[in-house]
């Protein structure tokens, strides 16, 4: 008798044990299976070994889509670019970032500030990095200033490493000798 009701319980036992994908399902929803979310992120980016870039988000969100994925940076970010002996040549910081891996670009927006190696500030509200193409771009409104003046425009086009950069749509008032210098492609 005691070994049929051991058996009896075990056959119980091992029955329950199942897993039913309904159930599964349930605990999760389908947005949060294709998303990663990481807090407190440093990445870092190298090239033949050199620290190029490194990037600084209170929280990063991966969204994985099988055909479009991209990251989300909801609560801001900072971007800092280093020459080729390890010195920062600029920053980028924003309030709010997207990449798209495939495009392999970033749009950064919300009090969207890029500082240059020389001290040059660009402020704006929206810029795109295209990570392919080796350019930074936007059709928004800009505030650059430097040392001795403050350009105000309507887009604005640069290389990388904000050396070469172009403004659309001048306001205000700049020296003739650095008009020729800087804004020539």
């Amino acid at each position: 008798m005691r070994i049929l009701l051991s058996t009896l319980l075990s056959i119980l036992f091992l029955a329950s044990c199942e897993n039913d994908i309904a159930e599964v399902n349930k605990l999760f929803t389908k947005q949060e299976t294709q998303v990663e979310v990481a807090k407190g992120v440093e990445l870092l980016y190298s090239d033949s070994a050199r620290l190029t870039m490194r990037i600084e988000c209170p929280v990063l969100v991966r969204h994985l889509d099988k055909v479009n994925p991209w990251q989300e940076f909801p609560e801001g970010i900072l971007v800092e670019f280093f020459d080729e002996d390890g010195s920062k040549k600029g920053s980028l910081s924003a309030d709010f970032a997207t990449r798209e891996e495939n495009a392999n670009k970033f749009v950064v927006r919300k009090n969207v500030v890029w500082i240059s190696k020389n001290g040059e500030q660009l402020e704006t509200e929206e810029l795109i990095w295209d990570e392919v193409e080796n350019r930074v771009y936007t059709n928004k409104f800009v505030v650059v200033k430097r040392t001795d003046e403050i350009i105000y425009g309507h887009g604005f086009e640069s290389n990388n490493d904000f050396t070469r950069w172009k403004i659309r749509a001048i306001e205000g008032r700049v020296r003739a000798d650095d008009y020729t210098r800087d804004f020539k492609n």
